[in-house]
């Protein structure tokens, strides 16, 4: 097989090239930031001033995406036990293969090559029960985010259930009291943390608040909130759409580059830090969800980012960082010029990073998306 038809991926036409530009987006902001732990902290400084919280773009593009699926199938066929779990099973479907091959492969990894390595006190990982209010392990830091999706999947489900079949509400007042309850909660949650626990470090900020299940659920329903908004109200969805998208920007610089002078471990970026971002992302969300069409090679280089990027989140860290690259020894090359050394390490983590994700999006992931089209 010819090497430019082992990595081509056939595009398709329907997607939404404004999606997948906040998706594209999303993911080099997360891999350009694991990639700093390559460089020097004196020139990854510079990069860092481009990079924003990619996370939790995904997390609000995923909430509206999901929310939009089950109003449209909630709307057409009702709510009953079968239509969630065919739901479930289809979500599943699609986030757990890849997750559980690159989690296996960790663990065979580490059990073969690391002393003292214990396989079966990483159960939780299956269950993403690892982070749900304790800071995330060591291993396989990646999945924290994903700990956070799953449990989404599984809890908007079961209390729009609740909503509709024990208190009667309708589909939409189901869903926008879910969204607005969660986000309220969460808040408060957070509040209730930062007054009572000390956090005097960044370190401690990112896995006390950034890094939890129950701290971080409402980024998602901000997406759904989206989703309620642009189904039920198209008109003012599509009239401010460039109003949102200024404000939108605006709101990402604010809170990347700390206007205000809040500080990086109090009460604002504690507990309303990530409320910003998940609005900034959810007032792009009108102009970009309108963008159909795009051409070019932009256009290509950015669906085809977006097509691989959830296989670039599970492999760019660990799998890529720790066990290819730190399997080359970079000593000679190091010797030879520091400067060779680092631009070859780093260029090598992109090419692994993106050759590596799109192998298993066109050969694993594809594969089972089809499987379940059929089964489901």
């Amino acid at each position: 097989m010819p090497m430019k038809r082992l990595f081509q991926i056939d595009l398709n036409p329907n997607r939404i090239y404004g999606l997948d530009i906040l998706r594209a987006l999303a993911i080099l902001f997360v891999v350009i930031g694991h990639g700093a732990y390559l460089m020097p902290p004196a020139r990854y400084k510079y990069v860092n001033y481009f990079v924003f919280d990619g996370v939790s773009i995904f997390f609000v593009l995923s909430g509206f995406l999901i929310g939009g699926i089950l109003i449209k199938i909630l709307n057409n066929h009702g709510l009953n036990i079968k239509l969630i779990l065919n739901f479930w099973k289809r979500r599943w479907f699609r986030t757990l293969p890849n997750y559980f091959l690159i989690l296996t492969v960790l663990l065979i990894l580490s059990a073969l090559f690391k002393e003292d390595f214990v396989v079966t006190d990483k159960w939780e990982y299956y269950l993403f029960i690892q982070n749900l209010f304790t800071k995330h392990p060591i291993f396989f830091p990646e999945a924290w985010s994903l700990s956070i999706e799953e449990w989404f999947y599984l809890l908007l489900p079961i209390l729009l259930f609740i909503w509709i079949k024990l208190f009667k509400l309708s589909i939409n007042k189901a869903l926008l009291i879910t969204a607005i309850g969660i986000i309220v909660c969460v808040t408060l949650f957070r509040y209730y943390r930062y007054e009572n626990l000390e956090i005097n470090n960044l370190i401690a900020w990112d896995k006390t608040f950034r890094k939890q299940v129950f701290t971080r659920l409402d980024s998602l329903m901000f997406g759904v909130i989206g989703a309620y908004i642009f189904y039920n109200y198209k008109a003012f969805w599509q009239r401010y759409k460039k109003l949102l998208l200024v404000v939108g920007i605006a709101l990402f610089l604010i809170s990347r580059y700390n206007f205000f002078g809040f500080h990086p471990w109090g009460f604002y970026s504690c507990v309303f830090s990530f409320t910003t971002v998940s609005v900034a992302t959810l007032f792009l969300l009108p102009y970009l969800s309108g963008l159909k069409n795009g051409k070019g090679f932009v256009y290509k280089f950015l669906t085809y980012i977006s097509l691989i990027s959830y296989s670039m989140y599970l492999i760019n860290l660990i799998l890529v960082q720790k066990w290819l690259l730190g399997s080359i020894n970079w000593e000679p090359v190091e010797q030879f010029n520091g400067y060779l050394f680092l631009l070859s390490r780093y260029f090598l983590y992109w090419v692994f990073t993106v050759g590596i994700s799109i192998l298993l999006y066109k050969y694993f992931e594809i594969p089972v998306m089809n499987l379940r089209d059929r089964k489901w």
